[in-house]
């Protein structure tokens, strides 16, 4: 491996999942200006994610479908108008 291009700013990182509620630590350099104090009452930065293996269809089996403000209806109304 090369030397010198790896960060070496680890520290512990506490990331959410925000679709469930979902929060784990682990060691990261990601950049945040939040914090949350965890478990074991220190205070750590935090990362708000939208997905990760808890909630992601590929690791929980379940596939979700959501139509977020009528978004096929509106893709069907555009493109039958054209027939």
């Amino acid at each position: 491996m090369k030397k010198g291009i790896h960060p070496e700013s680890y520290r512990l990182v506490v990331f959410k999942d925000m679709t469930n509620d979902y929060t784990f630590v682990t060691r990261s350099t990601a950049a945040t200006k939040e914090t949350i104090v965890w478990e074991d009452g220190n205070e750590y930065p935090l990362v708000k994610v939208e997905i990760s293996n808890t909630s992601h269809p590929f690791y929980t089996g379940k596939s979700m479908f959501v139509d977020t403000a009528g978004r096929i209806d509106k893709f069907n109304k555009r493109y039958e108008k054209k027939k």
